[in-house]
């Protein structure tokens, strides 16, 4: 696997510089936008609302990282947080496999926290029948109110180690607020993954009814907010990766 594992960041590498191959996936991004192909998938019969390289960069992530707390900011329809929750049920699964404990579904203490400003009562009814509900915890409230973060900071102390995931509104200001309320959260070594970047590199007119577009998007947030934050970086090998992303300059690496 060692050979396998250079393998692979030898051609991760070399993505960085294929600018034929950049505008292919540009491309791609560009016209699967306005058909809303990252609504056609779900994570275990509740819709994701991601690109599946996305969903397979952020099991990667989990595993590397395996957080005992996910903390995400946008809920939807809650297949994120099922995905999420699922991945920690499998890291649970194997600690217990490990260790030769007994293993107790719904017992762990890893948890998922989502929190969004409108948590609509058919899509909490279905994330609370779900068999991963055990591992979910809600809270309804704007991400960036003062009481809403206390809360999660609150929740968070009880935890070692910590992955946060921010994919609400998607402004400049709002993003940059949860960044500061947020990402300081986020452990070291582990990730604070900012989605939905890639607004900055679409059309002006791709978004006519939201509040975002270039030049106020999460990625200027990401730029502004490590301007002054050296503890996080930008891990370009998982764009280079995936060449297919919403998260470009996204995946940002607590490194101290």
């Amino acid at each position: 696997m060692d050979d396998f594992s250079k393998e692979v960041a030898e051609r991760v590498n070399a993505i960085e510089d294929n600018n034929e191959l950049w505008q292919i996936a540009d491309s791609f991004m560009r016209e699967t936008t306005v058909p809303k192909y990252s609504y056609n998938f779900s994570w275990l019969d509740r819709p994701i609302i991601q690109y599946p390289q996305d969903i397979v960069a952020m099991q990667e992530l989990i595993w590397r990282v395996k957080p005992d707390l996910i903390i995400e900011t946008g809920i939807a329809h809650g297949g994120s947080l099922i995905f999420s929750a699922s991945m920690l049920a499998l890291l649970d699964m194997c600690d217990a496999i490990k260790s030769g404990a007994t293993i107790s579904p719904g017992k762990s203490e890893r948890k998922v926290l989502g929190i969004d400003i409108d948590i609509r009562a058919h899509n909490r009814a279905a994330i609370e029948a779900h068999p991963m509900q055990s591992r979910i915890q809600m809270i309804q409230g704007s991400s960036i109110a003062p009481e809403v973060v206390e809360e999660v900071k609150g929740i968070a102390k009880n935890y070692d180690r910590v992955l946060v995931c921010l994919d609400s509104n998607h402004t400049h200001a709002h993003v940059l607020s949860e960044l500061e309320a947020y990402a300081q959260l986020t452990s070291l070594d582990s990730y604070c993954v900012v989605f939905d970047t890639l607004v900055e590199d679409m059309p002006a007119n791709m978004y006519p009814n939201r509040p975002w577009g270039p030049g106020d998007n999460p990625k200027t947030a990401v730029w502004e907010y490590l301007k002054s934050h050296p503890e996080f970086e930008i891990d370009k090998s998982i764009q280079n990766k995936l060449l297919i992303t919403v998260a470009p300059d996204g995946y940002l690496k607590r490194i101290s």
